[in-house]
């Protein structure tokens, strides 16, 4: 019922108001492209100020007049604000424009109810979109009243509002039920990856800053992309080789925006999760364009929310192939771990170098050291050869055994737990060896 979309646009008519109360001020260009985005016509863009909402109509008398003409003269259907509404306001104010309106997590809503494919993705929206319209049912008609006495005059028992709000619940009871098997699902996933001890790249970004395309680019998907803000809702996870390193599984997911519905970020917590457990976030920012700052200050607010703001990050800047003269390029901190990466995912430059700083940037996590295996740790051993931790291994005459492994920190310390012996390289023996003879001369002339 919610994602039979009209074909056509709808003529529509924009409001953006600052509020000096306002902390965080939404952009109008960005308002401008969600609704385009949403298939709608703009005809018309009102702007104005004021210090403080009206709490009626969410604008002055004056302003409402305007706003008024503009639908009539150019026969709008629909009235957008970048704000968000009231119950009682976007009621008002139908009534005064005799005409739909909308706020700004309405509009957001109903691209999304536009984008979303699969099963989980559908089951995501219809759950924000059920939590936003609970607050804003009206009754539509009377004939469901409560029970009066008399012959005749014996209704339903419950009015028409009452019944939506029940059959409303009992949905929202039943997407959140399918939403926990999902979640389960996803779960399963996870830990089997965790055992197979691959770890988990996630994509992160603004909205339309080139994720899907960088997706494709690096795994030879053709996953859905366009210049448009949401092309992704639902999350894909692919496998990737990283050159050093091994595979890694990235996984692309939706774009964050400025004051993101609440409604949404509850909604996709499952989606999300994928992001929260991750190893590396590649937080992919478009180079070219003059708000980066700004985004790249939203994105982690998100990422604060839903408890993914101290997760590793690997910037990278997209989009270079729109900056005259500007080349691929990394920037390293003061320990020698990736921080930058300028590439352009369009037009495929860079994406060696990337390839090679998210190798470099998860290798901080995993651990290369030559381990002594004694004859009565054999599980041990085939445990580590199943998990193709092992690079070497030679057998010394006592019959221990000798191995040279590459593998997560967290895993180092469980085989060592389990009676493993680091072994300390060669050269720093031979140090320690003069440190101590010198040490011994020194004690003996004493």
């Amino acid at each position: 019922m919610f994602f039979e979309r009209p074909e056509s646009g709808e003529n529509t008519v924009l409001v953006h108001i600052s509020i000096d109360s306002d902390t965080g001020r939404e952009d109008p260009l960005e308002f401008e492209e969600l609704a385009i985005s949403a298939g709608a016509l703009p005809v018309a863009f009102i702007s104005g100020a004021r210090r403080q909402p009206s709490p009626n109509h969410f604008v002055g008398s004056g302003k409402l007049e305007e706003i008024a003409i503009a639908v009539r003269s150019h026969k709008a259907q629909l009235v957008l604000f970048n704000h968000t509404l009231s119950p009682s306001q976007e009621r008002n104010l139908e009534k005064a424009l005799q005409c739909r309106v909308l706020d700004r997590t309405g509009l957001i809503l109903d691209i999304f109810a536009q984008r979303a494919r699969s099963y989980e993705g559908k089951l995501q929206v219809e759950l924000a979109q059920l939590k936003h319209l609970s607050s804003r049912l009206k009754r539509g008609w009377t004939h469901l009243d409560r029970q009066k006495g008399g012959i005749g005059l014996r209704g339903a028992g419950e009015k028409q509002l009452e019944l939506d709000q029940r059959m409303i619940r009992q949905r929202i009871k039943a997407l959140n039920k399918g939403l926990s098997k999902v979640r389960s699902q996803r779960e399963q996933g996870r830990r089997s990856r965790d055992r197979a001890e691959i770890p988990t790249i996630s994509l992160v970004g603004y909205t339309n800053a080139g994720k899907s395309t960088l997706f494709n680019k690096l795994t030879n998907e053709d996953t859905y992309v366009a210049d448009q803000l949401f092309a992704t809702l639902d999350s894909t996870l692919r496998r990737v080789e990283l050159p050093n390193f091994g595979a890694a599984i990235l996984a692309d997911t939706v774009g964050f925006i400025g004051n993101l519905p609440h409604q949404l970020v509850e909604a996709f917590r499952a989606t999300l999760e994928e992001t929260s457990s991750a190893d590396l976030l590649l937080h992919v920012i478009d180079y070219s364009n003059e708000e980066q700052d700004s985004y790249v200050g939203k994105v982690n607010e998100v990422l604060t929310e839903i408890g993914a703001v101290s997760i590793p990050q690997l910037q990278v800047f997209n989009k270079i192939d729109l900056i005259s003269d500007f080349k691929p390029k990394i920037d390293y901190d003061k320990f020698g771990v990736p921080t930058k990466v300028w590439i352009s995912a369009y037009r495929g430059l860079g994406l060696d170098i990337l390839r090679k700083a998210m190798a470099e940037a998860l290798a901080g996590t995993i651990a290369k050291e030559s381990i002594r295996l004694s004859p009565d740790l054999m599980r041990l051993r085939s445990q580590l050869y199943a998990k193709g931790f092992v690079e070497a291994e030679r057998i010394d005459d006592m019959g221990f055994y000798h191995l040279k492994v590459r593998l997560p920190n967290r895993e180092l310390d469980r085989v060592t737990q389990q009676g493993a012996v680091i072994e300390i390289a060669p050269k720093v023996l031979a140090k320690r060896t003069n440190d101590s003879i010198a040490a011994e001369k020194v004690r003996s002339a004493q």
